[in-house]
């Protein structure tokens, strides 16, 4: 009998795979580690742009800053001088701002990667602990977004009316503080430090990375690095975010520029077949070839076989980037539109894409200008026997979750008698993020489920039913196919 491979250490694999309950915890730091880079950084340039940083404070800084850095200073006086300058300021402002400067700023910064590791945990029922150095302005917000109750961090004093004190809460959170953090709290939750898990990037992460049974070096600085590969800890690097290499924008625009020949060659096949359309597919499956294999993207795709049992259908995907349209469509191949929103209209790549299959884009904020545009793609799917494929979140997504569907692709597959088609896309943020005209090498993982007939649904039933192909949806990406189809 075969002997079952075991899950490599460090991967999705063995978190899924390792024992369930809350004994089990997976504390998770947060700059360098969730995000690309400081969220202090972030923090400090705001307060520069609204000019509440004055020279006095920047030169302390830079003095305490490079005292630190030769070991003379520690990360208690920049922390102290940090709170001491909000000294008087109402606490309430800076949770706003710190809200605000998360999604204007700092959420496209958070790894994908790291994303699926803390839902990975959750989904065993692991304690998650988001363990940082920085404040709770900084931090807050990702912990809401992704339902993480326990946070330790750094926190500013405040007096009975809600202002900042100019002091920090004692012990400061940083290095050995740590570890001495995570020990209370596992004496507190019960938690198992020898079945736990502790992500971080800083070299002063060692000590608790000594005190968990599976420490995890995760865009490790030198010093952690070098621990790591002395003491045999697994290591994750990620590279989704940060703009693309030189190399990587080269081939991007590479492929792009490969759509001038595959249109001449899109024009001639029209010509000779007498049919706009056989130009179009030519067009759009080539030049997305070309682009994607001068890009290093590949797709790695499960049920090819219901792209093309029934059509003409309605197609559905998830909305992760401006290139999922790219990825849809080439699966699909050939005669089929789109529907956008006006928005998508001024981006290049997607108005490139809806001038060759004359796709609508539509205003969303005028629902009955919306409904009448949506009428000629009804008409092309039901008379002209073109298939529609259309996200049905309606936009991108930023947090990496699945969006609530909107009602419109639906009631078109109804109106026309076709089914809906799930095409469940993985790993995309990770190739490119959310507002990105670049895309990184990478493999993308899709999954294509059986068509979902329409002929029997109901306006009455119709939130019920979109309900459940959107769960089609959430129980694929939460258990993704292991065999892929031939």
């Amino acid at each position: 009998m075969p002997v079952a491979e075991l899950p490599v250490p460090g991967s999705l694999a063995e978190v899924r795979a390792s024992p369930r309950g809350p004994r089990v915890a997976a504390f998770i730091d947060f700059d360098g580690t969730v995000i690309l880079g400081f969220s202090a950084s972030v923090v400090t340039q705001d307060r520069m742009r609204r000019r509440e940083i004055g020279s006095m404070e920047l030169f302390r800084t830079a003095q305490v800053a490079l005292a630190t850095g030769l070991g003379r200073a520690g990360f208690s006086d920049l922390m102290r001088l940090s709170a001491f300058a909000l000294a008087g300021q109402p606490e309430a402002d800076h949770f706003a701002r710190g809200e605000q400067l998360y999604h204007s700023k700092i959420e496209d910064r958070v790894y994908p990667e790291m994303r699926a590791v803390v839902g990975a945990h959750q989904a065993q029922g692991h304690t998650v602990v988001l363990l940082s150095s920085a404040t709770r302005f900084q931090v807050d917000a990702f912990a809401r977004s992704m339902g993480i109750e326990h946070v330790i961090c750094n926190e500013l004093e405040s007096d009975d009316e809600g202002r900042l004190t100019g002091e920090v809460c004692q012990p400061v959170v940083w290095g050995t503080s740590k570890a001495t953090a995570a020990q209370a709290f596992a004496a507190e939750h019960d938690i198992d430090l020898d079945a736990s898990y502790f992500y971080a990037d800083g070299d002063e992460d060692a000590a608790l990375m000594h005190l968990v049974g599976h420490p995890r070096p995760t865009n490790p600085r030198r010093r952690l690095e070098a621990t790591a590969k002395r003491r045999g800890w697994p290591i994750s690097r990620y590279s989704s975010r940060g703009s693309v290499s030189t190399v990587g924008r080269l081939r991007n625009l590479i492929g792009i520029s490969s759509f001038g020949p595959v249109s001449v060659g899109a024009v001639a096949a029209g010509v000779l077949a007498r049919n706009k359309r056989v130009g179009v597919d030519f067009a759009l499956t080539r030049g997305v070839d070309a682009l994607f294999r001068s890009a290093g993207v590949r797709l790695d795709v499960q049920g090819r076989e219901h792209l093309w049992s029934q059509r003409p259908a309605v197609f559905l995907f998830n909305h992760r980037n401006q290139f999922d349209i790219l990825i849809a469509g080439r699966l699909i191949e050939s005669g089929f539109t789109s529907v956008g929103k006006k928005e998508a209209a001024d981006n290049p790549v997607s108005a490139a894409l809806g001038s060759l299959i004359d796709a609508v884009f539509i205003d969303r904020s005028d629902s009955v200008s919306a409904v009448e545009a949506m009428r000629p793609v009804e008409i092309a799917v039901k008379e002209k026997g073109l298939s529609l494929v259309i996200s049905p979140e309606g936009t991108r997504t930023r947090t990496g979750e699945l969006m609530p569907f909107k009602k419109g692709p639906f009631r078109i597959a109804m109106a026309a008698g076709v089914p809906v088609v799930p095409i469940v896309l993985r790993n995309a943020d990770e190739i490119a993020p959310r507002d990105a005209l670049m895309m990184r090498p990478g493999t993308i993982d899709v999954v294509v489920l059986p068509p979902v007939p329409t002929v029997d649904w109901t306006l009455e039933d119709l939130p019920e039913r979109i309900a459940e192909v959107r769960q089609q949806f959430l129980d694929t990406l939460a258990d993704w196919p292991t065999e892929a189809s031939p």
